[in-house]
């Protein structure tokens, strides 16, 4: 069993940072791709950014790539999420979750692929 825990998420005007923070209980950590998803207020909940069990592979989706900077560390059991110059359209809950099974990097940005979620921090980007 795993758990997620998000923080660091509030509220920020337009062009502000924030640094989210994802701890994971559990051995399977270090094994795990992890990845943040956003969800707004009547849209699917979507993909963000996602990093390799080892830290040597990261990927974005085009909205954020160049501003949000996905990293791990496997000592802490931490997933971090760099946000800088923040948009109004970067308003969502975040969510952490974890592919515990190692399925495939393949499958990166699929939902389907992470078995474990957290229960997301709201990240407020007012104009």
């Amino acid at each position: 069993q795993v758990q997620l825990v998000e923080s660091g998420g509030g509220l920020v005007q337009a062009g502000d940072s924030l640094r989210l923070s994802c701890v994971a209980s559990g051995r399977t950590f270090s094994r795990s791709v992890m990845g943040w998803f956003r969800q707004a207020p009547g849209k699917d909940r979507e993909f963000v950014a996602a990093i390799y069990w080892s830290g040597t592979s990261t990927d974005y989706a085009d909205s954020v790539k160049g501003r949000f900077t996905i990293s791990r560390d496997n000592a802490k059991s931490t997933v971090y999420l760099e946000m800088i110059s923040l948009k109004p359209e970067d308003t969502a809950v975040y969510y952490c979750a974890a592919d515990t099974d190692n399925v495939s990097w393949l499958l990166r940005r699929r939902r389907s692929l992470y078995d474990y979620w957290g229960q997301g921090t709201q990240v407020t980007v007012s104009s």
